[in-house]
C-alpha cells in the first residue's frame, strides 16, 4: 500500500542521487547520447524537470500536459541547454512537485493523468518516484537497475503487472523472481501461462522496456511481446 510520507521522502531521496550524479557532468556529456533511443541525456533531464510540472498539474486538478505536441516540444526546447540550466531545472520543479505533495489534502481522492488514465492521489508520487529511479538509469551514468532500492523494484513490477494483466496481446504470463517473489500478468491473449523467472532487475527491466529479457528463463512458450508503455 502507498504511503504518503514515505513515498515522498523516496522520491526525495532519489532526486537528491540523481542531481549529485548528475552534477558532476560537464555540458559535453549532457549533449552524449542516453540510452532512450533518439534522446540525449539533455532530452531525459528536460523531461524530468517537465514531469515534475505536470504532475503538479494533476494534483492541483489541471490537465498534465497541454499536449501530446506541446510536451514534446518543451523536451526539444529544452534539451540543448547547458549542464547548470538543466540542474536548476530539475532542482526547482522538484521543489514544485515537493511542495504540493506535502500539502494537506486528501490523498485518497481520484486524480486524473494521461488519456484518461485515473489513479488515486498518492498513487502521484510512487508514480514520480518511477520516473526519477528509471531516468537515472536512463542517463548511462554509472547507475544500473541492479542498484535501485529492494522496495521500489518489488513495487515497480507489481504495478508494471497490473498495467499488463488483461491486455489483449499478452497470453497469461507467471513472473518469478530469483528470490521466491511471484506476480502475475497478461491473460488477454490466448495461449500461456508463459513462466519467466530471472533475477528482479531483470524482470523490471524486461516490463519497463529497458532490456530485451535475455537474461531471463521462460517455459511454456516464447517470451512475450509486451506493447510500449
Amino acid at each position: 500500500m502507498n504511503d504518503h510520507a514515505h513515498d515522498l521522502a523516496s522520491v526525495q531521496a532519489a532526486t537528491e542521487r540523481l542531481l549529485t550524479a548528475v552534477g558532476a557532468l560537464d555540458n559535453a556529456a549532457v549533449t552524449h547520447s542516453s540510452r532512450l533511443p533518439g534522446w540525449t541525456r539533455g532530452h531525459v533531464l528536460a523531461h524530468l524537470a517537465r514531469n515534475a510540472d505536470a504532475l503538479v498539474n494533476v494534483l492541483e486538478g489541471r490537465p498534465m500536459y497541454v499536449s501530446g505536441e506541446a510536451r514534446e516540444a518543451d523536451i526539444e526546447r529544452g534539451a540543448p541547454r547547458p549542464l547548470d540550466a538543466h540542474l536548476a531545472d530539475v532542482r526547482e520543479s522538484a521543489e514544485r512537485f515537493r511542495a504540493v505533495c506535502a500539502a494537506p489534502a486528501d490523498w485518497s481522492r481520484t486524480v486524473e493523468l494521461r488519456n484518461g488514465v485515473t489513479d488515486r492521489a498518492v498513487g502521484v508520487l510512487f508514480r514520480r518516484w518511477a520516473e526519477v529511479e528509471l531516468h537515472h538509469v536512463d542517463l548511462g551514468i554509472g547507475r544500473e537497475l541492479e542498484d535501485l532500492p529492494a522496495e521500489f523494484t518489488e513495487r515497480e513490477i507489481d504495478f508494471l503487472a497490473q498495467r499488463f494483466t488483461g491486455h489483449r496481446d499478452v497470453p497469461t504470463t507467471d513472473l518469478t523472481a530469483d528470490d521466491g517473489r511471484s506476480w502475475r500478468t497478461g491473460g488477454g491473449a490466448g495461449g500461456g501461462p508463459v513462466v519467466v523467472e530471472g533475477a528482479a532487475a531483470d524482470l523490471l527491466g524486461w516490463l519497463a522496456g529497458r532490456r530485451d529479457g535475455s537474461g531471463l528463463r521462460v517455459k511454456g512458450g516464447a517470451l512475450p511481446a509486451l506493447p510500449p508503455l
